[in-house]
């Protein structure tokens, strides 16, 4: 059974004004909750800001109360070695398991490795959990992330 799963993103919705981007890192500042990973996408009339943080309940109280749209969901990340072709082994891993990915973004953890978040169908978590264990890639523990 593969225990290493479970780390909570908050999605929250930004409408594309001056301004509101500070007023989420500001929300999340004054509630002293660090930011562990973003990627923030945008159209022309919002964004979605996705966020791992140290603590996703107190964030996603202090954010609701704030009056931001978020929504939670549940992505995986894996540690690879920071070097040319690591993102491709993992891809490639998922697809040969017919795993859909939603979503992905990362970041440099140090200058070895990089860590890989994963958004993938509900549906598909397990499965894609079991096929990156047995292919032998680094589950990332939600405590690398949480306080």
């Amino acid at each position: 059974m593969i225990k290493k799963y479970g780390i909570k993103q908050l999605s929250i919705f930004l409408e594309n004004r001056k301004g509101r981007l500070l007023e989420v890192t500001e929300a999340l500042k004054d509630a002293s909750i660090n930011i562990r990973a973003l990627a923030l996408a945008e159209s022309a009339e919002f964004g979605i800001l996705r966020l791992v943080v140290n603590n996703p309940e107190k964030a996603k109280s202090v954010l609701s109360a704030s009056g931001f749209t978020l929504k939670e969901q549940d992505v995986f990340a894996v540690e690879v070695a920071d070097e040319p072709g690591s993102f491709y082994k993992v891809v490639k891993l998922l697809t040969e398991n017919d795993i859909n990915v939603d979503y992905t973004y990362a970041f440099v953890g140090d200058a070895k490795k990089a860590v890989l978040i994963f958004k993938v169908p509900s549906e598909m978590l397990a499965k894609a959990l079991e096929a990156l264990d047995k292919g032998g890639v680094t589950l990332v523990e939600p405590m690398f992330f949480y306080d």
